[in-house]
């Protein structure tokens, strides 16, 4: 099974807009070149479902509600994130290893009343991972489980 990058956003500052680009590279153990949160340990990079974020925005009634909003670095269509704790995701030569779910903050909430609460539950706020070979990805790009 494989999906594919929809979007792709670069955070520039502690808290700061979510800027998309149409590609960026990945560096092992690093994250994404020039993001703010770049550097952490296991949460080098975030990702999330697009199919799921479409469910969010229906039961919001806010069609329209931006996926940058939910301040992920990598938006994906057509694969699944959903308990994928430990699998490790191919995106073209580069692989992350999910290392968890991505809990809903605060600033979901400010961003659109309801938000936080919507992506609570089936892992809908997306997965955090941790990047273990580098290497350049853009919209577009195939992505799929490297342990399949």
């Amino acid at each position: 099974m494989t999906g594919r990058v929809e979007a792709i956003w670069i955070k520039r500052a502690h808290r700061g807009p979510m800027d998309p680009v149409p590609r960026a590279e990945l560096r092992a153990g690093h994250g994404l070149e020039t993001d703010a949160n770049a550097g952490r340990s296991k949460r080098q990079v975030t990702l999330i479902d697009a199919e799921l974020w479409d469910r969010v925005r229906a039961e919001l009634g806010a069609p329209d509600l931006d996926p940058a909003l939910r301040r992920a670095n990598l938006l994906v269509r057509g694969l699944a994130l959903m308990g994928t704790r430990g699998r490790v995701l191919a995106l073209g030569p580069a692989r992350i290893l999910v290392h968890g779910e991505t809990t809903p903050c605060r600033l979901m909430e400010d961003a659109q009343p309801g938000l936080q609460e919507a992506l609570r539950p089936g892992w809908r706020g997306g997965v955090y991972g941790e990047v273990l070979e580098g290497g350049p990805v853009q919209v577009g790009d195939e992505v799929a489980w490297a342990d399949a």
